[in-house]
């Protein structure tokens, strides 16, 4: 089952059980994947991979927001928001911990050879690559730096 079939079920389900936040982060999503399908001009299905990103990036936006809300005391419009990121992150791959990413980004460093923080952005990309939809993008540059300095 394709994730625009698995967001529709949700969505289905979300409007008979009246879960109004639910239906919110799955339109969201909806509209993101129509976006992204339409960007080309013909509607093309889009590849599994880039589901991932528009997925990511999705609970990635919430979550910013919910931090800015929360410093700002705002916790009225920071729970919404990390509703939403948690309906959105359950059609993601399974995260990684931070010690698999350890093992992967140890692994890389190895395999091109880095020897301090100059060679930061070719472990970045190699290690993003590898585990795109498997592991925040933050994680991974905490625990490169940490492993290069």
């Amino acid at each position: 089952m394709s994730l625009q079939e698995d967001i529709m079920t949700a969505m289905k389900a979300a409007m008979k059980d009246k879960d109004q936040m639910a239906l919110a982060a799955l339109r969201a999503v909806k509209s993101e994947i129509l976006l992204a399908q339409t960007e080309t001009g013909s509607k093309e299905e889009i590849t599994e991979e880039q589901e991932i990103k528009i997925l990511s990036k999705l609970v990635k936006q919430r979550k910013d927001s919910a931090a800015i809300y929360t410093e700002q005391n705002r916790s009225d419009l920071a729970e919404p928001e990390l509703a939403q990121a948690e309906i959105i992150g359950q059609f993601l791959p399974e995260q990684l911990s931070e010690s698999e990413i350890e093992h992967v980004v140890v692994a890389v460093i190895e395999k091109v050879g880095a020897d301090g923080m100059k060679d930061m952005g070719k472990v970045m990309g190699i290690v993003n690559q590898q585990l795109a939809g498997k592991a925040d993008g933050k994680t991974i540059s905490t625990i490169v730096k940490a492993k290069l300095s």
